[in-house]
């Protein structure tokens, strides 16, 4: 046989040996990619929210209330003692589990800086404005270290789902916001848009808490 056709196969023969092993192993790594990925939803246990109401993959129903912080430090040593008193007597009869969970993050100034540079473009003294601009420059600075931080407080309750149990739980969260009340406490329940930041804000270490963001249906994949 001719010597340039013995090796034009050979060269054939070697181009398909390569061009199958290329594909074998890029079918073996799609695969591993698709078993690497994992849904977040899976992750952080979460099938929907929707409304007020989070739905959980091991078949649970949770609301969640936030409770608006005050300064104990305005308060007299009279007046701590009674809201303590208040709390623990409302409290006292909540006979099912519930989580309290405290968030940190940075303090929104925002509005503080939309005030100073509306007040620095309508002065005309020099050196207030000089002042202004140095605020806004530090409390910028503050912000950015994360020296500045607020405290958010919420209570998280749940029940097992099942059929119609969101008017129960409603009623309980309902009940429980009352009862915070009580003690001159202003709560309110979350919905929809506020449970999705708070999730993230709790499982998303990159995430940027911003009040006015949007939010929108996504599901976020998990790389091994």
């Amino acid at each position: 046989m001719n010597p340039v056709i013995i090796f034009i196969l050979l060269l054939c023969l070697f181009a398909g040996a390569a061009l199958f092993y290329i594909k074998k192993r890029e079918m073996k790594n799609r695969n591993h990619k698709d078993t690497d990925q994992i849904s977040v939803n899976k992750f952080i246990n979460v099938i929907d929210i929707k409304d007020r109401f989070l739905y959980t993959s091991d078949g649970h129903i949770i609301m969640y209330m936030k409770i608006n912080p005050i300064s104990i430090d305005l308060l007299s040593e009279r007046e701590k003692k009674q809201l303590c008193k208040t709390i623990t007597a409302e409290l006292s009869s909540e006979n099912k589990p519930f989580k309290f969970i405290a968030v940190s993050k940075p303090v929104d100034i925002s509005p503080l800086i939309a005030e100073y540079s509306e007040l620095i473009s309508i002065t005309t003294d020099a050196k207030q404005k000089d002042l202004l601009r140095n605020e806004m420059l530090v409390m910028s600075n503050y912000v950015l270290s994360g020296e500045v931080v607020e405290r958010q407080f919420y209570i998280i309750i749940w029940e097992k789902y099942e059929d119609g149990i969101e008017k129960d739980i409603s009623k309980r969260c309902c009940e429980l916001l009352s009862k915070f009340e009580s003690g001159k406490l202003r709560c309110e329940i979350l919905k929809e848009h506020e449970i999705v930041r708070l999730c993230n804000l709790i499982n998303n270490p990159a995430y940027s808490n911003i009040e006015d963001a949007g939010f929108e249906r996504t599901i976020p994949i998990l790389m091994d």
